[in-house]
């Protein structure tokens, strides 16, 4: 008996073992293979980008995303001050990327290539319909009804919030009201640039004088700028949630509705399907989007949430948007945000914008939205920080690019469609809003 005990005791011992080297070997991957492996694909990256002999379009532009950007989101998720209270690898890969562009680091070619690819070529847009689709097609159907019906108060709350407390500090720093109000509060919360500051000028030059591109140059920076706080503040609150658990829904929005989502067999003929229904809804929203005076991503939303609530869509279709969905986030997050840093992050403006008295405002409004969004969402039955997250910071941020951004620094990538009704939706509100103040503030 005892030889056996032995005999048993050192046969164990290597499986100990093995396991060990298993989960020490995994402590040590990048994007979940070895070290070397990736750095190998790395130096080939980068040999073939500075030789000038990187392939062209969706091919090159996607590679150089996937291997810098998963090396940056990497390189911030394991930085200790930065991933803690900076956001982490989303902001480092935005910022990473942005600085590269602005410092020369990476080829001009290069630059153009990519910019290309997520304008032109689309994939931002690829990117949302996966996660619009995905997300409200695998939501709970009660808890997507219950929601949608309540939203819009946090909202309001947001801009109320954003509005009281810019025009507070905004007048202790030196800024008049009207500065204060439709100069930095205004694009901050407007949905980003095409949808917000953009048509926001055109607002402006109208009612004001001067030509669009005059306010243009007056509004990015604070887009910008209030984009950096919303990212920063949005690890902030998933910290918050982790030390104060009563406060957060760990990515569900509704208040005592809890919904354990089921484990999921992937199925590659269903990520088809699931690629085919994103793109399609994408064209339906695009296609309305022409008759309808709305973002083709708020039609979009309503069409989906739609569909789902009148229950016509096929299991096989829900599932497979789904699981589309959860690659999608999983594999092209950082290569997204890498582009976003590339495309549509200027460096040159954000540092421009860095005075004491812009910076001060710029993160009243931010904070403003926060507690306004998390007050308001918690009379609606919503959880504060989901709800300071979605109808606050999402407002607050650079738009579609900005909510990718928020989401994944607060860890909360599931909450996207409601990321996108503030964005869309709200960005909406707050042309109208600027259109009926300007004669008061003049």
């Amino acid at each position: 008996m005892s030889s056996q005990a032995e005999r048993v005791q050192v046969s164990q011992e290597p499986k100990e073992n093995i396991t060990f080297l298993k989960k020490e070997k995994k402590a040590f991957s990048i994007m979940g293979m070895p070290v070397l492996w990736f750095l190998l694909f790395s130096v080939i990256t980068l040999v073939s980008m500075y030789t000038g002999n990187l392939p062209g379009g969706m091919i090159g532009s996607l590679l150089v995303m996937m291997v810098l950007g998963e090396l940056f989101g990497w390189l911030g998720d394991h930085t200790p001050v930065l991933k803690t209270y900076l956001g982490g690898g989303a902001i480092l890969a935005i910022f990473g990327a942005a600085y590269m562009a602005y410092s020369g680091l990476i080829p001009e070619g290069t630059i153009t290539m990519i910019t290309d690819f997520m304008k032109s070529g689309g994939f931002l847009n690829f990117y949302i319909a996966a996660l619009i689709t995905g997300s409200i097609l695998g939501m709970n159907k009660d808890i997507l009804i219950k929601v949608g019906v309540r939203y819009f108060l946090p909202i309001f709350g947001a801009v109320i919030g954003a509005m009281a407390i810019a025009a507070l500090l905004g007048s202790i720093v030196g800024f008049s009201l009207r500065d204060a109000v439709l100069v930095i509060t205004m694009p901050i919360m407007g949905g980003g640039m095409g949808a917000g500051a953009v048509p926001m000028s055109q607002i402006y030059s109208e009612l004001m004088g001067n030509d669009p591109s005059y306010y243009i140059s007056m509004l990015v920076p604070a887009l910008a700028l209030g984009n950096v706080f919303a990212i920063i503040i949005a690890s902030m609150l998933n910290i918050l949630g982790k030390k104060v658990p009563s406060l957060s829904g760990n990515g569900q929005l509704l208040k005592g509705f809890e919904y354990q989502e089921e484990k999921t067999t992937f199925d590659i003929q269903k990520m088809g399907i699931g690629l085919m229904a994103a793109v399609l809804f994408f064209t339906v929203g695009s296609l309305l989007a022409g008759i309808i005076p709305l973002h083709a991503y708020a039609i979009m939303i309503i069409v989906v949430a739609a569909a789902k609530i009148g229950g016509v869509i096929p299991q096989t279709i829900l599932e497979g948007a789904n699981q589309w969905y959860k690659f999608v986030a999983k594999n092209w997050t950082f290569a997204l945000l890498f582009g976003i840093g590339i495309a549509y992050t200027d460096l040159g403006t954000v540092l421009e914008a860095l005075t004491l008295q812009y910076i001060v405002t710029v993160l009243g409004v931010v904070i403003g939205s926060v507690i306004g969004a998390g007050l308001l969402g918690k009379l609606v039955g919503f959880y504060p920080i989901e709800s300071a997250i979605t109808a606050g910071l999402c407002m607050a941020n650079m738009g579609g690019t900005g909510d990718v951004a928020v989401l994944s620094s607060s860890r909360r990538v599931e909450l996207m469609p409601f990321a996108q009704i503030s964005s869309r939706l709200g960005g909406a509100i707050i042309l109208l809003l600027a259109g009926l103040i300007i004669p008061f503030l003049m």
